[in-house]
């Protein structure tokens, strides 16, 4: 990137060029016939700044397209080789740059910071085996367990097509015949979901993925990062006037704090589960839509996350930032979980569509180890391999796969289905959404938990769509429903012997 305090310096300007880096004549003027005539056609200068403008905006994302960013450094803090071969974890003090974007779920490019949502947490380690992908939220559950329904999920959360208005009617339709949203509702009607801001929210991984150490041997393992910031967040009231405030709030906030130094933290922490016990688990532990209790598996710190530089250019190195989870590296795998195994394709593929084939040369998403690959050509492309062969096998030197490093795997069999995964004893989707309700907050923390939903659900929600939530929060705890159900003005339900 240009040093911008030598520019600012210069006593004499450069001079102007086209992008191709021609010398232009006027910065001003485009070129007419006369002072008072027609422009012409011929002006390439003018044609290629309209047209690039017309162009500045790639797609924005379908989903997370709200978000802000900043580089760092990964630090391993603790020896994780009995649990993982990955190069970038194997020694004490080990350093591996690292890109975090941070950003809401369901608002569109323009919409404010601190509205209630969710909130992604990508990180990039580039790795000297090639990039690796953690793309999780600050949430450790999500609100499905299985891809099928994420577009219907999203289109839920989003414009409605007659109204283009949000339709808190359609996100509670949603939720209410998806019983296995509630975990994760629970936690986005808490104040946690409305952080105060980025560097004061955890992260997770939220998905169980894999270990593999240099034996062989396999673990399940979950990502927790910890904010050394400490969590904070706003009420419902102090994040709505926000909204008006300051839309960019959380932008402004993590980008001053690095501008002063003050760099966030994180501390990362591992649940490792032997390969084992997930067959016979209380429930299943391949389910996006429930935790690990930390009592069957301690987390385990083993290394810090710390923010240090801001973007140079936030279009190039935040908006054009491709994260996905299929970038793993050795010593690093995939699990069951349904909702990972279709990011797998569903994030390279957006990638595509949106900033193009070889969105993996631009800078940002270039890794920082050598690539030699036999793919070619599209769109926009800039590295090649020159005379090198572009096929495989070949007799001329070609790149070969290494067949030594396995892959990171399990065993399964059965008859092709559609079907929810099998039950484990304590499979259901009312424990840990009630655990969060009772255990988990405070007095405080239940009293807006239920206001904020009760609120939530005031806001054009049809009275049958509201009822069957009600039923839905009975089952999760019931005093947490029945409060629900007074705030709504739902009578509680009959029973035998009632009049």
């Amino acid at each position: 990137m240009p040093d911008n305090d030598q520019n600012k310096n210069q006593s004499v300007p450069r001079t102007t060029t086209t992008d191709a880096g021609i010398p232009a004549t006027s910065d001003e003027y485009s070129l007419s016939v006369g002072p008072d005539g027609p422009l012409l056609l011929q002006d390439h200068y003018l044609i290629q700044k309209m047209a690039q403008f017309n162009r500045e905006r790639v797609p924005e994302r379908v989903v997370h397209a709200k978000g802000s960013g900043a580089f760092g450094y990964f630090e391993v803090t603790a020896d994780v080789t009995p649990w993982t071969k990955a190069a970038f974890l194997n020694k004490v003090g080990k350093r591996t740059t690292v890109l975090a974007r941070f950003s809401t779920v369901a608002g569109e490019l323009g919409s404010a910071d601190t509205q209630r949502d969710p909130r992604g947490f990508a990180l990039k380690f580039y790795t000297e085996e090639g990039n690796y992908d953690l793309v999780g939220n600050n949430t450790p559950i999500f609100f499905i367990r299985d891809p099928s329904k994420f577009a219907d999920f999203i289109h839920s959360q989003k414009r409605m097509p007659d109204t283009d208005m949000r339709s808190h009617n359609a996100m509670w339709d949603f939720w209410s015949l998806s019983p296995e949203a509630l975990h994760q509702v629970a936690f986005l009607m808490s104040d946690r979901g409305t952080p105060k801001s980025y560097r004061h929210m955890n992260g997770y991984g939220s998905h169980t993925f894999m270990w593999v150490n240099a034996a062989g041997e396999r673990f399940w393992v979950k990502y927790h990062f910890k904010t050394e910031q400490g969590i904070q967040n706003f009420t419902d009231a102090e994040a709505t006037a926000m909204t008006a405030q300051d839309p960019d709030y959380h932008r402004r906030d993590l980008h001053d704090a690095i501008a002063r130094n003050e760099f966030p933290a994180w501390r990362l922490e591992m649940q490792i589960m032997p390969f084992e016990d997930a067959a016979n688990y209380r429930f299943n532990p391949f389910d996006l839509t429930k935790v690990w209790p930390h009592s069957d598996y301690p987390p385990i710190t083993i290394g810090r996350l710390v923010l240090d530089r801001n973007p140079e250019n936030f279009f190039a190195e935040i908006e054009q930032a491709s994260f996905e989870p299929a970038n793993m590296v050795p010593g690093i795998g995939t699990s069951p979980d349904k909702m990972l195994l279709g990011r797998l394709f569903s994030y390279p593929d957006a990638h595509r569509h949106r900033i193009g084939t070889n969105y993996l040369q631009l800078p940002v998403n270039q890794p920082q180890s050598e690539v030699h690959s036999y793919n070619k050509d599209g769109g926009m492309r800039y590295r090649h391999n020159g005379n090198q062969p572009v096929y495989a096998p070949n007799s001329y030197s070609g790149p070969q796969a290494d067949s030594s490093l396995g892959e990171a795997s399990w065993s399964t069999s059965g008859e092709l289905v559609r079907s929810a995964y099998t039950l484990h004893a304590e499979d259901n989707d009312f424990i840990q959404a009630g655990n969060l309700y009772r255990h988990i907050l405070d007095k405080t923390g239940r009293d807006h938990l239920v206001s904020n939903i009760v609120g939530h659900m005031s806001q054009g929600v049809e009275r049958f769509v509201q009822e069957r939530a009600v039923n839905l929060w009975r089952k999760v705890d019931s005093n947490f429903g029945e409060r629900i159900a007074q705030g709504l003005g739902i009578a509680a339900p009959t029973t035998v012997g009632d009049d």
